[in-house]
């Protein structure tokens, strides 16, 4: 097998470590091996990667698609990123609590979010490039979000990056917070809510 995958504290989330074939020359690696990820439990078919630079300090998040639900693979292939995943799945003794994984080009480690989540990242380096594979299209109408900075979830962005203010996006600025009496997923990752 081409990857080492661990089981996060949150169920359903895999830190995947590639394995890496380097020398003199350089190095080689799969980042994605269908036989091997099923083998591992992600039976996802994935139909869409995506690709996103950053600069330092970008928080992008927190995002979720609803009727049309999204599992990712990401990475960061250049710089490192704090990744996050929140799970929004009704029933799971887990709902309202988040991971996160340090994603790091020169480690590079992926991350697993299953559909049922909200994702979101901050980038640590001076400059990150991040891509990610996508098991739906996506939907712009389709989107759901929520604020980066909520009290309840309480992600711990400032314990790797000490800028005063993240650099936001006009609609993540506006994202809502988290509600725990409301209906997101049910524990399968299918949109429940309104």
């Amino acid at each position: 097998m081409a990857f080492l995958f661990q089981e996060c504290p949150i169920s359903g989330l895999y830190e995947i470590q590639p394995k890496v074939f380097g020398d003199a020359r350089g190095c080689f690696l799969e980042t994605y091996n269908r036989t091997d990820f099923e083998n591992a439990g992600i039976k996802d078919t994935f139909v869409q990667d995506n690709y996103s630079e950053s600069s330092k300090g970008v928080v992008r998040g927190l995002h979720f698609q609803k009727r049309y639900a999204q599992s990712k693979i990401v990475r960061a292939i250049q710089g490192r990123v704090w990744d996050v995943a929140v799970d929004l799945r009704k029933g799971s003794p887990t709902f309202g609590s988040y991971h996160g994984v340090m994603l790091d080009a020169e480690k590079h480690n992926e991350f697993y979010i299953p559909k049922g989540f909200a994702h979101g990242f901050m980038v640590l380096s001076d400059f990150a490039v991040f891509e990610y594979k996508c098991s739906d299209f996506y939907h712009p109408e389709d989107e759901g979000g929520i604020r980066w900075d909520d009290a309840t979830i309480g992600i711990s962005w400032n314990t790797f990056n000490s800028m005063a203010a993240p650099v936001l996006s006009a609609k993540d600025s506006k994202n809502p917070v988290f509600d725990r009496a409301r209906d997101y997923f049910d524990i399968d990752g299918n949109w429940i809510g309104d």
